[in-house]
């Protein structure tokens, strides 16, 4: 199973604003385990950054003036992503910007490439509702160091990104390992988890699962 977490950066908010990106990160784990293969660059917009962004990553105009244009970058960037399952923290926003960018190329938006994305923001949110989940907060709440992250950067944001989401799915990696041992002649390869069946809870089930759980707290 090979995910990619991605991550931007950008001179503004709204690409239907000619905003554009800046920086550009996605890092690659298999089996839930890092690679430590990247792919990485900085952006040449060719346009103002907004005093707001900048305060926020730090990234200068006058920094990114020797950086590759987008277009120089695309294909490397697409062939980095082709084939895994795209781990984005609000996946609208970084997807809005990156199909403006494909766009302008001429090129087909993100999600018709072949890679599944993923809204680990929204992933966050089903997991913790009522919570604070930016970045931050769910580094705090999984015990992940984010000390280095004073400013906002796509790479570090990346790879912090990996650590906060395979320990939100920690179970997952315990079904995942047992569904391959108990079909030895299959290899992880040949799974397509994206397809797996769900298989829901009856209401008995569910009802003696509470039962077990009220009597845990009344041993508590």
């Amino acid at each position: 199973m090979r995910q990619v977490f991605l991550d931007t950066e950008t001179t503004g908010l709204d690409p239907s604003q000619g905003h554009r990106i800046i920086e550009i990160a996605a890092v690659e784990f298999i089996n839930r385990q890092s690679t430590n293969k990247k792919y990485h660059s900085y952006i040449n917009p060719e346009r103002e950054i907004d005093a707001a962004a900048e305060e926020v990553h730090g990234l200068s105009l006058e920094f990114l003036q020797d950086k590759p244009l987008f277009q120089d970058i695309a294909k490397d960037f697409l062939n980095f992503i082709q084939g895994a399952e795209l781990i984005i923290h609000n996946a609208p926003f970084d997807v809005g910007f990156i199909n403006a960018e494909l766009g302008r190329l001429g090129l087909s938006k993100l999600e018709d490439n072949e890679v599944h994305i993923t809204d680990s923001l929204q992933f966050a949110k089903d997991l913790r509702p009522g919570q604070r989940n930016s970045l931050d907060a769910l580094c705090r709440a999984y015990d992940i160091d984010n000390a280095e992250r004073t400013l906002h950067g796509a790479l570090l944001d990346a790879q912090l990104l990996g650590e906060v989401f395979i320990a939100m799915t920690r179970g997952q990696e315990a079904i995942s390992m047992d569904f391959v041992e108990e079909n030895s002649t299959l290899t992880k390869k040949d799974i397509d988890f994206f397809k797996l069946k769900v298989i829901k809870a009856t209401t008995s089930e569910l009802q003696a699962h509470e039962s077990y759980l009220q009597r845990i707290q009344l041993t508590d």
